[in-house]
C-alpha cells in the first residue's frame, strides 16, 4: 500500500511539473508590451524598439512599446510594477531606475523590490568635456586650476541625471569644489558649454565624440572604468588622476515585476543574449553609442542593487535628494 502511495505521489509531481514545464515553454502565447517611462526618440526608446522588433520576429507575438513619460521616469516604471507578474509587460530601464528613489523620497517602488532583473544590455560611457578655449591639458590641470582659482562650473541637463552625478562623484572623490549649473534640457545646457558660461560637462560618449571631432570640443577624460570606444584615445578618469572604481555610465536592460517565473526571466534573458550577437542588432546598438555590456538576471539584479546604493550615498553626501 506504501508503495502504491508513493507512486501516485511521485506520478502527480511529475505530472504537475509536465504542465509547469510545457506552459513555460509555450511563453509568450500573446503580445508582450514592453514600457519606456520616456518620451519615444530617446536612447532608452530607440534601443527598446530594436530589441523588441527582434523578439517579435523570434516570438511570433507583437512586442508593442509603449511610452509613459513623465516625473523623470516614475509614472511608467510605477505602471509596470503593478502589472501582473506573468511575463507580458516588461519595463526598459537605464541609469534612472537605480538614482531616482534616492532624489525622490516620494517614489513608490524599488528596483530591487517591485521588480526582477532580466537582462543589462549594454553601455554608453560619460566623457568629460571643456570649451576648446580652456586651457587645460587634462582633467588633472583643470582640478588644479580650480583648487587655486574660483570654484568650476559644470552644466547638466537637470538633478539627478548621469551627467549630473559626474559631476558629483568628481568633486566628492577629488575633494574639490563644482558648482552644477542645472539647465531645462541638454541642447541648453551644452549651448552654454561652448559659449563659454560653464566650465565643463558630462556628455555621452556618442555625442562628445561628434563635437570633439567637429573641434567644438576638448574631450579630457571618460568617467567610465574603461575607454570609450567612440573616443578610444581619451583616458579614463582612473588613468588621469589615479582614482579608483570611478565608474559613470549610461546603462541599459530590461526588467520586470517581481515574482516573474524564473524560467520565463531566464528564457528573455538568454533570448537577448542571443540577439544582441546578430550582426544588423549589434551595428545599430552601436550606431547610438552603445558599447555591449551583457549581464544575465542574477548578475543584472546585483548590479542593480549595487548602483542603488552607490547612487544614494553620494545623493545624501551631495544633499541633492527630497528633504522629507
Amino acid at each position: 500500500m506504501k508503495k502504491i502511495i508513493l507512486a501516485a505521489v511521485a506520478a502527480s509531481a511529475l505530472a504537475t511539473t509536465g504542465v509547469a514545464s510545457a506552459a513555460d515553454a509555450a511563453y509568450p502565447t500573446k503580445p508582450i508590451t514592453l514600457v519606456v517611462a520616456f518620451s519615444p526618440g530617446g536612447v532608452v526608446d530607440s534601443i527598446a524598439r530594436i530589441l523588441g522588433e527582434r523578439l517579435s520576429a523570434k516570438y511570433g507575438q507583437p512586442v508593442v512599446v509603449e511610452n509613459r513619460a513623465g516625473a523623470g521616469g516614475a509614472i511608467g516604471t510605477g505602471h509596470v510594477a503593478s502589472a501582473p507578474a506573468d511575463g507580458y509587460t516588461l519595463l526598459a530601464v537605464s541609469t534612472y531606475f537605480t538614482v531616482l528613489p534616492s532624489i525622490s523620497k516620494t517614489i513608490p517602488w524599488s528596483p530591487t523590490k517591485d521588480f526582477v532583473a532580466v537582462a543589462n544590455v549594454g553601455m554608453i560611457p560619460n566623457v568629460i568635456v571643456v570649451n576648446p578655449s580652456n586651457p587645460a591639458s587634462s582633467l588633472r590641470d583643470l582640478l588644479n586650476r580650480a583648487k587655486s582659482g574660483p570654484p568650476l562650473t559644470y552644466s547638466s541637463p537637470g538633478v539627478g541625471t548621469s551627467n549630473h552625478l559626474t559631476g558629483e562623484l568628481l568633486s566628492q572623490r577629488t575633494h574639490t569644489e563644482l558648482v552644477h549649473v542645472p539647465y531645462k534640457g541638454q541642447s541648453d545646457a551644452l549651448s552654454d558649454l561652448m559659449a563659454g558660461r560653464v566650465d565643463m560637462m558630462a556628455l555621452t560618449s556618442a555625442l562628445a565624440g561628434q563635437y570633439v571631432k567637429a573641434g567644438k570640443l576638448k574631450a579630457l577624460a571618460a568617467a567610465t572604468n574603461v575607454r570609450s570606444s567612440a573616443l578610444p584615445s581619451v583616458p579614463t578618469v582612473e588613468e588621469a588622476l589615479n582614482i579608483k572604481d570611478f565608474d559613470v555610465r549610461s546603462w541599459f536592460g530590461f526588467a520586470a515585476p517581481a515574482k516573474t517565473p524564473a524560467p520565463i526571466v531566464h528564457q528573455l534573458a538568454k533570448d537577448i543574449e542571443q540577439i544582441l550577437n546578430e550582426k544588423g542588432v549589434a551595428d545599430k546598438l552601436a550606431n547610438l553609442g552603445l558599447q555591449k555590456d551583457y549581464m544575465g538576471p542574477e548578475a543584472y539584479q546585483t548590479y542593480i542593487a549595487a548602483e542603488q546604493a552607490r547612487w544614494k550615498k553620494v545623493v545624501d553626501d551631495a544633499g541633492i535628494g527630497d528633504k522629507n
